[in-house]
């Protein structure tokens, strides 16, 4: 599995000219979820997602995490993260999960941030053409893969 995360100061999502999910402050989360993912990938990067430390402090270190600020979520289910460019130019998804398994865990990873004390869990339309607007605070960025971030068993 793999979120692309950014730090936010507002986001908001859109299908067919509607908003669907908003949030002010807090992380915009794209996840793509790969064929051989299961619910322990899922509740791990949930868990390190509201626990992930990258919000300044009153001494503007990146010590503070979305629990502690009180931040919100924008979790949008997308596989393109999951693309393979390995060969050519036309990038492969055969890697990512058919649809339902996928929404299956892209809706357990939304109640698990719930669950791991994240408040406000706003969503796209899995599977919908969306128009995804993020303000990008920092600018902060980055990809959490559980293939290189997850404890092996």
């Amino acid at each position: 599995m793999i979120a692309l995360i950014q730090r936010t100061d507002s986001a908001s999502v859109k299908v067919d000219g509607k908003t669907v999910g908003e949030i002010d402050g807090g992380l915009a989360v794209f996840l793509g979820v790969f064929e051989n993912d299961g619910e322990a990938e899922c509740d791990f990067l949930a868990r390190k997602i509201a626990n992930l430390r990258v919000f300044t402090d009153e001494n503007d270190k990146m010590n503070l995490s979305l629990l502690d600020v009180g931040g919100s979520v924008l979790a949008i289910s997308n596989f393109t993260l999951c693309a393979n460019a390995r060969k050519g130019n036309r990038p492969s998804y055969d890697e990512a999960m058919r649809p339902d398994g996928a929404n299956r865990l892209y809706e357990r990873f939304c109640e698990k941030l719930r669950e791991n004390g994240i408040k406000n869990v706003q969503k796209g339309v899995f599977g919908a053409h969306m128009k995804v607007l993020v303000s990008n605070d920092g600018p902060i960025s980055m990809a959490l893969d559980t293939d290189k971030i997850m404890p092996k068993k």
